[in-house]
This record gives structure tokens, sequence and C-alpha cells, in this order.
């Protein structure tokens, strides 16, 4: 206990102290778990991964150096031994399921990589500086550090998904082959992903498993299978994600779980992962390695990022690589890295972990900590344990690691893995166009079944709104004195309607997002998204239309035929669908909701006054409002359609003995053409703005135009994947 409390004391010295060779603690007094216990075996590198022959690499290094990676023995705690010996207590399998198949891992290797984007720090545009390190399949290599350390980057650049701003110099070796990982060969999980709440958690893992997997039906059907049981999914197959009014959804560490297997669904030969304990409790997190650690002993290679970990998730890391400011501090094995801090004069004080105690040490944020303890010092003067200079800390441990035995086995490592190629990735080949497409179809219309607010609400809205402006105007006849009224009804009636389809903008929204998580690991495409929206999109539309139109059309009383009822459906239908493109066209460059419905509301304001309803079309000024506000305005060609399709060919008594057509009762009403085929033109004219705002998203997402237009960038997880090297 002696030799405990002095350890302890040597961590709350200053950092000029503990820093100095003279007061480092010996390798064998090195202690930073609650109970000792039996000694562990002696920590190595793994062999190489077996390729054309079973040559093994053995890393030797001199056992009297307090900081070789051969020598390090820890006393471990008991739940520490557990987990490390595999008796820890596994999440169950479903009844009668299978264990997960083996995955045929790759090794990863990178040499003096360094990644620079522009703006990125104020100081420097180096977020990785000379990183060194390598991944082997049936193993977890955790990138560890503090905020904005380069942990996110470094794996981004390793996955080759980085913006096009960033620049990466060094090498990447996937089999010893210095090549781009293919599609299917790697999964890429992001930190916050969209899911579709109103899906299974198998349907959810089915619909991208058609998008992703070329190939059978039942093919795909086991992958998903597969991934569910890796990821210990069973007992939540057939649970929505995100609940309904009388079951609640997925828990964050189960969702978690569910973003994991839907890549896990390609069975990927390496696994990247940001950050999978992020927004999870202790139960979850814990939940999360062993399942990961299980997933690993099937033979996939696991790389992720984490900021810190308890003791228990600790020991469950075979490879750590440490960075601080794009620096790495240390890479190699996870028990290792706690010596190499004892040799660098930083000891893991017995009752702290050792991720805290990592943070602790290289996280430049806690000086400002420190001068406000200071100041507290000044009056208490019990605060002497949180006196330790960061950049003193850092700059220690870097110079300790590149002198130390363990960058040297490092080097050897990758030398040995990068001398001879291995087997090839190849790409497992893609869906096929047609099937996302009807995938994305199918997908679409079982959504808009579930989403009760989304869009049941909406009908019932239209519904009510139809009914209402019905009631209000019925009763009109058909004299002259009711063509001004009429026209008022009808304007009314498209108008409401049009602005009633903002309430669409969150689903619209949500279906956006997903595409760009889809896109950015190549599941899903822009024209494959755009005509999966569109198809989905029609028997709605026209469920709406044909309802509405019904009890609208009667209660008003209008003529009384049914050719002019269904034109009445069908130009109400396709003002539905331009309308669903403007949403579709505002929320692709606004992200905040707030901001979509207020740019939907002010350019619906401004189309219903260039309508010609207010002001006659040809009286409008000719600047801004009549060109080019009036033609954009689709309210225009609707309504002047809808009026056509009422009063051309009719004819209004005025006295007993002469009469005039409808189309002179409406020249001071409305702007209309006399020829009896311009309806079709105004309907011509509607379908292809309908086409041409989908060609404008369909652009804006292709090219990405809305990076520069938003304040923040929605596709964040969809960026060009070519880099320059």
């Amino acid at each position: 206990m002696e030799e405990i409390q002095s350890q302890s004391d040597h961590y709350r010295s200053s950092s000029s102290s503990a820093s100095s060779p003279a007061s480092r603690v010996p390798s064998s007094n090195f202690f930073y778990l609650r109970k000792p216990g039996a000694f562990r075996q002696p920590i190595s590198f793994e062999d190489s991964p077996d390729w054309e022959d079973n040559t093994d690499l053995d890393v030797r290094v001199d056992q009297g150096r307090a900081d070789s990676i051969n020598t390090a023995t820890t006393p471990p705690s008991p739940s520490l031994s557990k987990l490390n010996s595999g008796s820890l207590p596994s999440p169950p399998l479903p009844e009668g399921a299978v264990l997960a198949r083996k995955i045929a891992g790759a090794s990863l290797v990178w040499k003096d990589l360094t990644v620079t984007i522009k703006g990125k720090r104020r100081y420097s545009d180096k977020v990785v500086k000379s990183s060194n390190g390598y991944a082997l399949p049936g193993s977890m290599t955790v990138i560890m550090g503090p905020a904005k350390s380069g942990k996110s980057t470094l794996l981004r650049a390793l996955a080759g998904r980085l913006p096009d701003t960033a620049r990466v110099y060094g090498e990447v070796f996937v089999n010893g082959v210095k090549a781009r990982m293919p599609y299917g060969s790697y999964g890429f999980v992001e930190r916050e992903t969209t899911f579709i709440g109103s899906l299974t958690v198998r349907e959810y893992l089915y619909y991208s498993a058609l998008l992703q997997l070329p190939g059978f039906f039942t093919h795909k059907r086991s992958a998903v299978e597969d991934a569910i049981i890796a990821m210990s999914l069973g007992d939540y197959a057939n649970k929505l994600i995100g609940g309904h009014c009388y079951m609640k959804g997925l828990r964050s560490g189960e969702k978690r779980r569910v973003t994991i297997a839907r890549e896990l669904v390609m069975r990927p030969h390496i696994l990247f992962i940001d950050e999978p304990l992020y927004h999870l409790d202790s139960v979850s997190t814990l939940l999360m390695m062993v399942t990961l650690k299980k997933l690993a002993s099937t033979g996939c290679t696991l790389i992720f990022t984490i900021y810190q970990s308890s003791t228990e998730v600790f020991g469950l890391f075979d490879r750590i690589c440490l960075l601080s400011n794009g620096n790495t501090l240390f890479f190699g094995e996870t028990l290792a890295c706690l010596q190499h801090f004892s040799n660098a004069g930083f000891p893991c004080p017995i009752m702290q972990s050792p991720s805290d105690h990592f943070l602790r040490a290289i996280n430049t944020d806690f000086d400002r900590i420190i001068a406000m303890c200071k100041n507290w010092q000044d009056d208490h003067g019990e605060l002497s344990s949180v006196n330790m200079d960061t950049a003193v800390a850092i700059r220690t441990l870097e110079a300790t690691y590149k002198s130390s035995a363990d960058a040297s086995a490092v080097e050897t490592m990758i030398s040995k893995l990068t001398e001879k190629q291995g087997p090839y990735l190849k790409s497992k080949g893609k869906a096929n166009c047609l099937v996302k497409i009807a995938t994305l179809t199918w997908r679409s219309l079982l959504i808009m079944s579930r989403e009760w607010k989304y869009y049941w609400l909406r009908l019932i809205l239209y519904m009510f709104l139809a009914i209402c402006i019905g009631t209000v105007f019925s009763g009109l006849g058909h004299s002259l004195s009711s063509v001004g009224t009429r026209v008022g009804a009808i304007f009314l009636f498209i108008s409401f309607t049009s602005l009633l389809s903002i309430a669409g903008v969150p689903a619209q929204m949500k279906e956006i997002k997903i595409y760009t998580c889809e896109e950015s690991n190549e599941h899903s495409g822009t024209f494959v998204f755009l005509i999966g929206q569109l198809l989905s999109s029609i028997p709605f539309l026209f469920l709406l239309s044909i309802s509405s139109s019904l009890v609208f059309y009667f209660l008003v009383g209008l003529r009384d035929d049914f050719s002019l009822l269904m034109y009445f459906a069908l130009n109400f239908f396709t003002c539905l669908l331009v309308n669903e493109g403007v949403v579709l066209l505002v929320s692709s460059v606004c992200r905040n909701i707030f901001w979509s419905i207020l740019i939907l509301v002010t350019v619906h304001m401004v189309m219903m006054l260039s309508a010609g309803y207010f002001r006659i079309r040809s009286a409008l000024p000719r600047p801004v409002w009549m060109y080019p506000i009036s033609y954009v305005a689709f309210h225009t060609y609707s309504i002047q359609g809808l009026l056509e399709n009422e009063y051309i060919g009719t004819s209004f008594a005025v006295g007993q003995v002469r009469s005039i057509s409808g189309y002179q009762a409406l020249q001071n009403e409305y702007d209309i053409s006399i020829n009896i085929d311009s309806k079709w033109a105004n309907l011509l004219i509607l379908f292809l703005m309908a086409v041409g705002y989908r060609v404008l998203v369909f652009i804006l997402l292709k090219f990405r135009i809305r990076k520069t237009l938003s304040l923040r960038c929605l596709f964040r997880c969809n960026e060009n994947t070519n880099n320059a090297r």
C-alpha cells in the first residue's frame, strides 16, 4: 500500500518533476487496477495474417528494456480478467439461431499518413501528422484522443471518405497492396444516422440488403439474419425502430447496433465505426463492446474511434492509437500503452480509469481548469492534484514513444505486412438499378402507410379544407353573377391546399437525410432516389386529389360532366405533383425545418399574389411581377386550366334577347384563352414544371451545389472519395 501511495503522490506532483527521467516509475511497480491478482501472459503482437505460407513474425526486443511490449505484465482486476478470458456472460442468441459465420478479414496498414484540410485548424492545416499503424483480422483497433485530435479524420482517411478540401500524404496498404478498397469490401458507420422509425429492425435491414447486394432474395435474407445474430438483435428483430403510440422504440444502444448491422449485411472484410459508444450509457456501452469483440472473433477487422471508456471496456481493446492535436503519442497493444505512460513519468493512479488518465494527460482543455483551480487554491490550498501541464505531458509522451521499442515494433510489423502482397480485395457487385428503384418505391409506400402524422393526417386536413371551402361557396348556381365568386372558390382551393403541402416538409427532409447516408455508402443514387420518391408519391397524391376534388366539385356545384370532373382531378393532381417538387427542392437546400417552412410560405404567398386573381395577369407590373414571377407560379396555370375547363363552351343570358360566352364573362375576372384546347396546354406546362423541379433537385444533389448555399452541410456523409495522394 505504501508503494501504491507513493505512485499516487508521484502523479500529483508537478509536471516538471513528473516528466524527468529520474522520477519515472519502473514498469515492475506499475499498477492501475483496484485489486491485484494473477499476472497476465506477456503481451506481444499477433502473427501477421497467413496468405501463401505460414511464416510468422517474431518481434523480439530486449527483455531488460522497461518499455518492452513483451515484458509488460500487469495485474488485472477480476472483471477485466473475465472479459479477456471470455467468461463474461454474452448476450443471448435467438432460439434456434446459429453462430455468426466466419468473415475473411484483411490487414490494413498506414504509413507516414498526413492529412491537411485547409481552414480546419487556426494554427495548422495538418489535422493528422505522420501517423503509422496497422489493423489485423480478428482484432479491434481503437483510435482514441480528446476532441479535435484528428480521430475521425484519420478514420475517414483510412476508409477514403475525406472531403475534396482534404489532401492525404502517405501510404495505405490493404493486404499489402497499395490500392483503394472496392465496393463491398469495407463498411463505414457514421457517428449519427437517420433511422426509418416506421420499419422494424428486420424490415430495415432487409431493404438495406436489397439496395446493397446482388443475387437472389434468399441470399439476401440469409445475410440479414446473420447480421441480426452478429449484433445480438434477435429479441428486437420484429420491433419498430421508432415505436408507436402504444410501444416505445429502440433505445440508443440498440439503434447503434442496428446501424452496424446494416453494414454487416454486405459482410465486409474491414469495418470502420465512428464513435460506436456515442450517447450510450454504461450498460449499453459494455454490451456494444462485447458484441463487437465477438464480431472481431469471426475474423472481421474492426477499426473505430472512441473518446473514453471504462476499465472493463478498455480491457477489450486489442490495439490503441492515441492522438493529440494530430500527433501520434502511442500505437501498440492496449496494456502496453499503460506501460508507456508509466515510462514517460505519468503512471495511472490506482482508482482511475486508464482512458480517463490518458485524456487527462493529453487534453489541452484541462489547462483552463488548472487556471481556475489555481485561483481557488489560493484560498483553499487543496487542489494540487490537478497541477499537470498538458503541453509538457504531450511533448514527453511523443518523445518517449518515438524512442521506444513500441515504435520500433510497429515499424517492423508494417514492414512485414507490406513486403509481400496478399489477396486483392474484389468488388462484390451491386444491386440492379431496377431492383433499387422498386425497393425504394415499396419502402416509401410502406412508410407512408404507417406515418399517420405526415400522410394520413394530411389527407384528413385536405378533406376538412375541401369541406370548409365547399360549404362556404355552396349554392352559387350558374348565373352570370356567380362567375366571380366561383373564380374565388377555385383560387382559394388551389392556394390553400398548396399551402397545406408544407406539412410534408419533415417527411421530405427525413427522406433526403436517409438518401445522403445511403448514397455515401453507394447503396443508392440520385437518379434512383428521385425516381423511387416520385413513384411512391404518385398513389398518395392521387388519393389526395381524387378525394378532395370530389368533395369540392360537388359542394361548389361545378358543371355536371364526368369528363370535366376527371380533368379537374387530373389538374389538381398535377398541381400537387409540382408542389411536391417545390417542397423537395427547398428541403434539399435548407436543413432546418423552421427555415424550410418559412421559405415555402414566402414562395407560396408571392405566387398567389401573381396568380392573376387579385389583379388580372395582363395588368400586373411587367418587371418582376409579370416577368418572371407570374410565369413561374404554378397557381397561374392550374387556376387558368380549371376555369377554362368550367367556362369554355358555355354561355350566359343577358336579359332576354342576348347572351355572352363564358370567355366574355371571365374577361374582367381572369385571363384565359378562348381556345378550347388551351386547358390541355396548361396541364402540359404543369407536368413540365413537375419534371423541371425534380431536375433541379437532381442537379443539386448530384453536384452538391447545396454545400455552398446552406449554413450547415447536410451531406457530410456524402463526400467524394477521390483524394489527392
